[in-house]
């Protein structure tokens, strides 16, 4: 079995995402939390129901949540949820 989401998860995975996937939390944030203006955001921290995002329109910083479709069992639960919805944003973005 994965890793529950601790806070001590939620930063890992928050980190990863900021660094490595910055693209694909715009995408959430233009598809799952309905701000199509977007500009960047930034993955503030996840847990089993939802993800918290800043989303930055137009110069200004909005907190986001967006809720998962079901409750994370574990951080690998995390990883594949996350793949899923940057799949299903990119169909329905483009």
């Amino acid at each position: 079995m994965s890793d529950p989401i601790t806070p001590a998860i939620s930063d890992r995975i928050c980190k990863h995402m900021n660094e490595d996937h910055s693209n694909a939390i715009v995408l959430y944030a233009k598809v799952f939390a309905n701000v199509s203006e977007a500009e960047t955001a930034t993955m503030e921290s996840i847990d089993p129901e939802g993800m918290n995002l800043s989303i930055t329109v137009k110069g200004e910083t909005i907190p986001v949540r967006v809720k998962f479709d079901h409750v994370l069992k574990d951080s690998e639960d995390a990883h594949h949820t996350l793949i899923d919805m940057v799949k299903k944003a990119r169909t329905s973005n483009s």
